[in-house]
């Protein structure tokens, strides 16, 4: 794992022949191709290192030391399933080494199976107890069950014994700032920079720490060193281009992109920056013309589909063949995940679809699911829209013709009243990202989960997310205008995220006092996983929010609501019936208050159907004092305690641990 002067020196000696010339059988010994293996690891250059140690294991399967190089490889790679197979196997080459038993750990570790790791560990500390490398292996096993302070008492401690060491300083800087302890990481990055102020890793991650803590001029200087020590240091070079975006130097970010394309055609994070750089400088259709090229290499980075997509539905027309072309990306999905009875996330593509273009003859399967999860009131809305729309056929009309007699005696129309005109959205929220929140791979992550989140509530029958704009450059900003629009709350989403991982952190405050209320996150890995992380987010929202109906209509000791089991009211269920007008939003927290004597009364439940539901009205003393208009609340007496910070797994904060040599 370790690699320097000493490897460096080791490596040349016996590539020299320790001063004399090698010899032909040398050349194509299995030692011969370990040492290069080992030279191009340490210009890490990993697939010429695994070239040669393949060769070196061709000649001799039982070399132990290059079976482990060969891991190592693996792991940098990314490949950890193979690295375990190749790391397993050395161990049983070379019995007692503790360095195969540490590297063991890292990739368990890498690949979450946390159980198995600490089993390692705990073998190699029993056996030598400051060994650094398993205490290295041990912070990073907290960091990965969420425990950062834990592992930031194991490196305070492991500093204490080996003051100077580079990876010790900068390990325990960069757990120090995802902990939000920015001075104390400060600290320790100056502490290596004095004490390697050759190493341009040291700059890279003195860079990245200053980026995270809004130093952004710093920032660049610590990058740009970086590049004068070692030029051709590609994640340098991402993070200056992400930190002229950031300045607002759209220009330079740009030119910096197409570098590293011209590096690695493949490159979409840089694809990414370009298109985001393009469009803040006002070229949207440029912006689009690389976001696609960029969709077209990873069809799977969402990032990327969320930024062409959002630029489409803004910058095109309806009709547009481009908004046409995407949007079918999104129903092939969904057909998909209906074959497979996943209905959510098939609802989910389909509405994504429809929103980049909503004359889809596609609707028609949007509809006919609707229909098979309950909602026929829905479906035949569906049907009519497009009868509106022109996109009728025979069929379409023959079953509007049929669900419209089916439905005669649903109970909406036995109170006659319109489901489109009496459903309301009872909590106003304001979905922000900052513009001080940006992701290791992609820059301005916040705003595009933010875009997600938003367009996720726009289905949410009782959140309505406010015409706001996303991207705020201050949290002071973002309680203004959350303040002006008069929400009820605001909503901040920031990310973050390595190559396989991402983690969604939203944060609730009220939108009158600018107060707490509270914090939400989401983990998720491998395909989808912001979709995954913003659906997860928003479902935890709409879940801590109480329940708000409104009495539309009374009859006698009966009472209609504008809540249906869709809203998730059922038979039997008993709400508080509260004055108009009186319930407020708690100054701090998630609730509303009200006083016992805004309580007028009670509702019982006795029928409950997709739009509305119906029950009975029981008074709140002698004189009976519900009227329409009259709020339906349902509050938690014991709120869910959400998970705290602590516990949250930090995806990107993994990443640059193991990276760090």
């Amino acid at each position: 794992m370790k690699r320097g002067a000493l490897c460096l020196l080791i490596s040349v000696i016996l590539l020299l022949g320790l001063g004399s010339p090698l010899n032909s059988q040398d050349r194509s010994g299995a030692a011969f191709y370990y040492e290069r293996g080992r030279a191009s690891m340490i210009e890490e250059d990993w697939y010429s290192a695994m070239e040669a140690f393949i060769e070196c294991l061709r000649l001799n399967p039982a070399h132990a030391e290059g079976t482990a190089a060969l891991a190592e490889c693996y792991y940098e790679l990314g490949e950890f399933d193979q690295a375990l197979l190749w790391a397993r196997k050395a161990r049983s080459l070379a019995r007692g080494n503790m360095a195969l038993a540490n590297l063991e750990a890292f990739i368990l570790i890498a690949l979450g199976r946390l159980e198995g790791a600490e089993a390692v560990i705990a073998e190699v500390l029993t056996r030598e107890p400051y060994n650094r490398e398993a205490l290295f292996a041990q912070a990073e096993l907290d960091i990965a069950r969420g425990h950062a302070s834990d592992a930031a008492a194991r490196y305070r401690e492991a500093v204490r014994r080996f003051p100077d060491d580079r990876r010790l300083l900068l390990s325990l800087a960069l757990v120090l700032g995802s902990l939000g302890d920015r001075e104390n990481a400060r600290f320790y990055t100056e502490r290596a920079l004095i004490q390697h102020p050759e190493d341009f890793r040291v700059y890279y991650y003195a860079a990245y720490l200053d980026a995270q803590g809004e130093r952004l001029s710093s920032a660049v200087r610590y990058a740009e060193q970086t590049l004068f020590y070692r030029s051709g240091f590609a994640p340098a070079r991402s993070l200056l281009a992400s930190l002229r975006y950031r300045l607002g130097q759209f220009d330079e970010a740009a030119r910096l992109a197409d570098e590293l394309i011209a590096l690695d055609r493949n490159d979409t994070a840089a694809w990414y920056l370009k298109g985001l750089s393009y469009s803040m400088t006002g070229r949207n259709m440029d912006a689009i013309t690389v976001l696609s090229t960029a969709s077209i290499i990873d069809p799977e980075d969402e990032f990327i589909r969320v930024a062409l997509e959002e630029l489409l539905i803004s910058e095109t027309n309806p009709e547009d063949s481009l908004r046409s072309r995407w949007a079918d990306w999104h129903f092939i999905r969904a057909r998909d995940f209906r074959s497979r009875n996943l209905a959510e996330q098939a609802l989910f593509e389909y509405r994504r679809g429809l929103r980049l273009n909503p004359y889809a003859p596609d609707r028609r399967e949007y509809a006919e699911l609707l229909r098979m999860q309950g909602y026929p009131a829905r479906y035949l809305e569906e049907l009519k829209f497009m009868q509106d729309l022109g996109l009728a056929d025979r069929s379409l009309n023959d079953a509007v013709e049929t669900y419209d007699s089916f439905l005669e005696g649903a109970l909406y129309r036995r109170w006659s009243v319109e489901p489109v005109d009496s459903f309301k959205r009872h909590w106003k929220v304001s979905v922000f990202s900052l513009a001080s929140q940006s992701a290791f791979y992609h820059v301005d992550a916040g705003a595009m989960a933010a875009s997600y989140v938003k367009d996720l509530l726009v289905h949410d029958r009782n959140i309505s997310p406010m015409d706001t704009v996303l991207r705020q450059p201050s949290f002071s900003q973002a309680f203004r205008s959350a303040r002006e629009a008069d929400a009820d709350y605001f909503f901040i989403l920031s990310v973050t995220e390595n190559e396989r991982d991402l983690s969604l952190k939203g944060e609730l405050f009220v939108g009158r006092t600018g107060s707490p209320a509270g914090t939400f996150y989401a983990y998720r890995t491998g395909a989808d996983r912001l979709r995954n992380a913003s659906r997860n987010i928003t479902d935890q929202l709409a879940a801590a929010l109480p329940f708000r109906g409104e009495l539309i209509q009374r009859r006698a000791a009966q009472g209609l609501i504008n809540k249906g089991r869709a809203d998730g009211v059922e038979t039997g269920a008993v709400y508080e019936v509260v004055k108009k007008g009186r319930p407020l939003v708690l100054n701090e927290g998630i609730g509303l208050s009200y006083s016992a004597e805004d309580v007028v009364g009670t509702l019982l439940i006795g029928t409950a159907d997709e739009e509305v539901a119906a029950g009975t009205l029981s008074r709140n003393g002698f004189f009976d004092r519900i009227e329409i208009g009259d709020e339906i609340i349902l509050q938690k007496e014991k709120p869910d305690k959400l998970p705290p910070a602590e516990n949250a797994v930090d995806p990107q904060l993994r990443n640059l641990l193991r990276t760090l040599r």
